[in-house]
């Protein structure tokens, strides 16, 4: 993606961020300079993907501690707490928001002996660390995951997994964008992902803008593609991987998962290493988030349906473990048996740190 385009920036005491769902006709940026402001963009998908969304979150209780008047020490940690779970109730699914919250309040705690604006710039101190380290991870992602690609290869990617949905360079990607400098990538394929038409707007615009060979298709293409054998590997991103590696992803990943082994192909999943969430055992204990009747009977605020009816409408599936080939981490390639490797690659993880 354009070095001049910054999914989320601290500028002059207020969080910048690309509105997305102005995306792809125009490039438009936010300042957002409280809290509740971030709860509403990331409510309203103004930004999305897990690992934004994550430092997001964690930028959103340094604005929050910025409000919090008087020097008090109680009383600001008591309503740092509230605005903590303000923020935590905006998306339910992403592990992310949550670990960014939760490393951003363990930081604050273990300063509890400094004076309330000591604690306000070392929280803002640790929001920019993460910001920083996002961008590197998945720096990292991109190259561990273009090891798993042969020269030549045609991709299948899904909603969009970039670096609209991180602080920068992306995680599915950014194994596709790693794999494509060192000249490996035939072509992209790019479900439009309904409802929300994240494959269409934001992945095509990436790829567009990166000069990489695409091709957009309708998410029901996909079955086809692969039988004709146009489809070498499968790469997505995720919103949360439990312990024992079933996948949390956009809805429609499942079915993915289930035509890709049928057919014989990779399916890769590329994450950082705080989208794992050690403490949800299995997919099946995941909570997925249900979003507006809208999003499905309308398309760029136009009905498409008729109106009164009901609607279903999970933002989100899980993706079994068995269907998935590996995860690809910062800290490596993640192969079967998932729990054991996942709880390797998550102490290599911590050690580093």
């Amino acid at each position: 993606m354009s070095k001049e385009i910054k999914t989320i920036e601290w500028k002059n005491g207020s969080l910048r961020i690309i509105d997305q769902t102005k995306l792809p006709q125009k490039i438009e940026y936010r300042t957002l300079k409280n809290y509740k402001s971030v709860i509403a963009a990331i409510k309203d998908m103004k930004i999305r993907g897990a690992p934004a969304i994550g430092v997001a979150g964690a930028f959103a209780l340094v604005l929050a501690s910025r409000s919090i008047k008087g020097s008090n020490i109680r009383d600001f940690f008591f309503r740092l707490e509230s605005a903590k779970d303000e923020v935590l109730g905006s998306r339910p699914t992403a592990v992310n928001l949550a670990w960014g919250i939760q490393r951003l309040m363990a930081v604050a705690n273990s300063n509890r002996n400094l004076p309330a604006d000591s604690i306000r710039g070392v929280i803002l101190n640790e929001a920019t660390k993460m910001l920083e380290e996002d961008l590197e991870a998945n720096k990292r992602i991109g190259k561990n995951g273009a090891s798993l690609v042969r020269p030549g290869s045609s991709i299948l990617t899904y909603c969009n997994a970039g670096s609209l949905a991180t602080v920068g360079y992306g995680t599915a990607l950014g194994v596709i964008r790693f794999a494509h400098a060192a000249k490996k990538v035939k072509m992209v394929y790019a479900p439009e992902t309904r409802p929300k038409l994240q494959g269409a707007r934001l992945t095509s615009f990436e790829l567009k803008q990166e000069g990489i060979p695409f091709k957009l298709i309708t998410d029901n293409m996909t079955g086809t593609l692969m039988r004709q054998g146009k489809i070498d590997l499968v790469i997505v991103g995720a919103d949360r991987i439990a312990a024992n590696g079933d996948v949390a992803n956009k809805i429609g990943t499942y079915v993915l998962a289930v035509l890709a082994k049928e057919h014989g192909l990779p399916f890769y999943v590329a994450a950082p290493i705080s989208t794992i969430d050690p403490n949800i055992n299995s997919g099946e204990e995941i909570p997925i988030e249900t979003r507006s009747d809208e999003e499905v009977t309308g398309v760029a605020g136009s009905r498409i349906a008729p109106a009164g009816i009901d609607v279903y409408n999970p933002a989100f599936d899980v993706t079994p473990r068995q269907y998935v080939t590996a995860i690809i981490t910062e800290e490596g390639v993640v192969r079967p048996p998932y729990r054991e490797n996942i709880k390797a690659v998550l102490r290599k993880h911590k050690h580093v740190r």
